[in-house]
């Protein structure tokens, strides 16, 4: 219970607070993104290595901001061909595979239908008149006529998408989906049209810890999604981007767990419309990426506190150029998991560098603010272990309630 209380405690604090946050000027902001990865094998079966052929793909995303009007952002960024999309539709989900009929609105660019997206791009579709509330549920469903090839995708999407063979892009019964996957394919982000001053976007910027591996499928109980939540309630909502990707490192780029968050922070953070805060919690793989067989990179030892440090100033300074503000959160306890498994030595050693960076974090100053997610999470009787209420059962990423408490502790310092 007082865990619990410490949360609720956490969350009236910043729900009282005054909405006297700066705010953008008019033009178009996203409202949900999604962090891009390389087609191939991940911690779950997926499409993206074979791509789509005559299929239909449906994804559910879940905004964090209102709009009216609406444009998508679609991704080629990682393929090796052109991308041909017969054919696209957005509309409000009706649960599943089912959406609302009257909401079903054609995607097209340049006033068509289909059109090709070249390797290595992304595109934009022109707007949509679809007024959407904050923490509302879309679909988008995309029709393949030809081969794609693979697909650039998102592995860990939290949320499931469905898969139909011909064109079902304009069904409003899901009944024609009978395939699953934990992914999403080709969906960069959805932006709204910003007809008055809006509060500026929070992009949280991560790992699995911001991705949400551990919350429940479908149920948007990951901490972005909890700390859009937060904001809606306290009936100012402002977007809240999620850029996390399950097991990604800062400074080494991996064919299965995505860039490095070095390599993909000016694409995915500072080229972000609309972004004034950044809040960055990476760094955990980086400390055990030699003992992770699924990193699949060249082999390198687990890095140094220093090279953590040098990476995260390097990440600092951009944003600062950029004229975000920068909040370092961090890392997480991990004792009991299989970081762990089966060498206390190596265990011991490599948690002092966890331990060394989150002092760095909170007492440097490099940092705009630093929020102590570890010690929001962490086991009272041992500072070192998830505690027993946030842990999902890994004993390394947070359960629903523990998701909840790590965005109460970052709503407790943004502004």
């Amino acid at each position: 219970m007082r865990v619990i209380a410490a949360v609720l405690g956490l969350f009236l604090v910043f729900a009282a607070a005054t909405a006297s946050a700066p705010v953008v000027a008019p033009g178009w902001q996203p409202i949900w993104v999604s962090a891009l990865q390389r087609p191939g094998e991940s911690f779950a079966p997926n499409w993206s290595g074979v791509g789509f052929g005559n299929q239909t793909v449906r994804q559910a995303i879940r905004v964090s901001d209102a709009g009216s009007i609406l444009r998508l952002r679609l991704s080629n960024r990682f393929g090796t061909q052109p991308l041909r999309v017969r054919g696209a539709t957005i509309a409000r989900s009706a649960g599943g595979a089912a959406v609302y009929p009257d909401s079903l609105r054609p995607l097209t660019i340049d006033s068509a239908t289909a059109f090709r997206i070249e390797p290595g791009e992304d595109a934009v579709t022109d707007p949509i008149p679809l007024p959407v509330r904050a923490l509302e549920r879309l679909t988008v469903t995309l029709y393949f006529a030809d081969a794609t090839g693979p697909a650039t995708y998102h592995a860990q999407a939290q949320n499931t998408s469905y898969l139909a063979w011909d064109d079902h892009r304009a069904d409003a019964s899901g009944n024609a989906f009978t395939v699953n996957s934990s992914s999403w394919y080709y969906l960069a982000g959805v932006e709204s049209e910003i007809g008055l001053p809006r509060r500026p976007a929070v992009a949280l910027f991560g790992d699995s810890f911001t991705e949400g591996v551990g919350s429940t499928y479908d149920t948007h109980r990951n901490y972005p999604d909890r700390l859009a939540e937060y904001f809606a309630a306290q009936g100012n909502p402002r977007p809240v981007l999620n850029l996390g990707i399950g097991g990604n490192c800062l400074t080494v780029d991996s064919r299965w767990l995505g860039d490095s968050g070095l390599s993909r922070f000016r694409s995915e953070v500072l080229e972000q419309p609309g972004v004034g805060t950044v809040v960055i919690l990476e760094g955990i793989n980086d400390i055990w990426l030699d003992s992770r067989v699924m990193a699949q990179s060249a082999p390198v030892p687990g890095a140094s506190a220093e090279q953590l440090i040098a990476g995260y100033r390097t990440l600092i300074a951009q944003a600062h150029t950029a004229g975000l503000r920068v909040l370092g959160a961090t890392m997480l306890p991990a004792a009991g998991s299989a970081f762990g498994n089966g060498d206390r030595a190596l265990y011991t050693a490599r948690d002092r560098v966890r331990r060394a960076v989150n002092d760095w974090i909170l007492t440097s100053g490099e940092y705009d603010a630093a929020v102590d997610t570890a010690a929001a999470l962490a086991d009272p009787a041992d500072p070192n272990r998830l505690a027993p209420a946030f842990d999902s059962g890994d004993h390394l990423h947070p359960n629903d309630a523990g998701y909840a408490a790590l965005a109460a502790a970052v709503a407790a310092v943004l502004n």
